[in-house]
């Protein structure tokens, strides 16, 4: 039996979340576990609900989208909590990297037997303030595809991402990306640059298929200039992971990452604007501890 605070945002997924929450409420008390649920109106009020869980000495549980696992694990992290995340989004891309199932009644028997790992956190750190995230960063081409993604109002489910991908190429003009990893100079003109932790995004997308939220570093991915035929063709690469052995994309790993362009960009974490440009990337090894799978198991199917 574990003390639980479940954070859902109702919302999320199209209302997926939402209409998970009875089924995740019975699973967890019926494994006899103290639980809360408490839903949430905001990222705002999720940093609130997170703070008392974690003073009121629970798990605090996060059911939702990319970005409230992402901002909860902010939380957590400062105030020395547990977290742990349950799939109720559209991308559920922590979840996956984590090797959370997918399968609601096995990631709620994970908070059973589960164990407590440490894992690293990534911030983005702007004009705006400091941002936590645990998957990727980005900025160029992705930013325009998750504009589109938050603007669409298409019952695409995770389709929405390539879908959104393959809109924003039509009108993609390059840019010149001006950027530092570790101090050391990365002058791109092409597509984008992202910095990953977990290294998947966009509802399965394996951008850095190396990267590990537990080495105590970032992937810095960037994607030179290239036809946008020759790119659009590489898209469905990136699910396996296989897009890096094209020569336009290169792969560092840093510890801080800054990050600038010839023209604005909104910066992308979690699914979720979380600054402006000119803006570093940093992370804090094992920062935040969650509920995950043995380290030992091999990851579910998905």
């Amino acid at each position: 039996m574990r003390r639980l605070q479940l954070v859902v945002n109702p919302s999320a997924g199209g209302g997926r979340a939402g209409a998970r929450l009875p089924a995740t409420e019975a699973a967890l008390r019926s494994a006899g576990h103290d639980l809360v649920v408490t839903p949430t109106r905001s990222l705002e009020h999720a940093d609130e609900l997170a703070s008392a869980a974690v003073a009121d000495d629970r798990i605090v549980v996060a059911m939702g989208g990319d970005g409230i696992v992402g901002r909860i694990a902010g939380i957590v992290a400062a105030t020395g909590g547990v977290m742990a995340a349950l799939p109720g989004g559209r991308g559920n891309d922590f979840c996956r990297a984590a090797g959370i199932p997918a399968d609601l009644s096995s990631a709620c028997a994970l908070l059973s037997g589960g164990q407590v790992r440490a894992l690293d956190l990534g911030i983005v750190s702007s004009d705006t303030g400091e941002a936590p995230f645990l998957g990727i960063a980005s900025i160029g081409f992705d930013s325009e595809v998750q504009e589109r993604v938050l603007q669409s109002r298409l019952p695409l489910g995770q389709l929405v991402y390539l879908v959104s991908s393959f809109a924003a190429i039509a009108g993609w003009r390059p840019a010149q990306f001006s950027c530092t990893v570790d101090g050391a100079p990365l002058e791109v003109r092409g597509w984008a640059v992202a910095v990953a932790n977990s290294g998947v995004y966009g509802s399965g997308m394996r951008l850095a298929p190396d990267a590990s939220m537990e080495d105590g570093s970032l992937d810095v991915v960037s994607t030179a200039a290239t036809g946008r035929l020759r790119f659009a063709r590489s898209l469905p690469k990136v699910f396996r992971g296989t897009h890096v052995e094209d020569p336009s994309v290169t792969v560092q790993r840093g510890r801080v990452v800054e990050l600038a362009a010839d023209r604005p960009f909104r910066v992308f974490a979690d699914g979720d604007p979380v600054g402006t440009l000119p803006c570093t990337v940093t992370v804090r090894p094992g920062a935040v501890r969650v509920v995950l799978p043995d380290a030992t198991t091999p990851p579910p199917p998905r």
